[in-house]
C-alpha cells in the first residue's frame, strides 16, 4: 500500500498503517477516514494503533 494515501495533516504510527493494511482494500478508504475523523475528535495529531484497534471495535470487525 502505497504512502500516498497518509499525505494529509495527520500523522501515522508504522503500526497504524499496518493494522490499516488488514482493513478489506474495497473499505479502507472509508475506514481510514472514520479512523481519523476519531483521532481529531480526541485532539490527537498522529493515528496510533490503538485508535485504529477503537475504531475496529466501533464498527464491529
Amino acid at each position: 500500500m502505497s504512502d500516498s494515501i497518509f499525505s494529509d495533516s495527520l500523522g501515522w504510527t508504522a503500526e497504524a498503517k499496518e493494522k490499516l493494511k488488514n482493513i478489506p482494500f474495497f473499505v479502507r478508504t472509508q475506514a481510514k477516514a472514520r479512523i481519523e475523523q476519531l483521532a481529531r475528535q480526541a485532539k490527537q495529531d498522529i493515528v496510533t494503533a490503538e485508535l485504529v484497534e477503537q475504531a475496529r471495535l466501533e464498527f464491529g470487525q
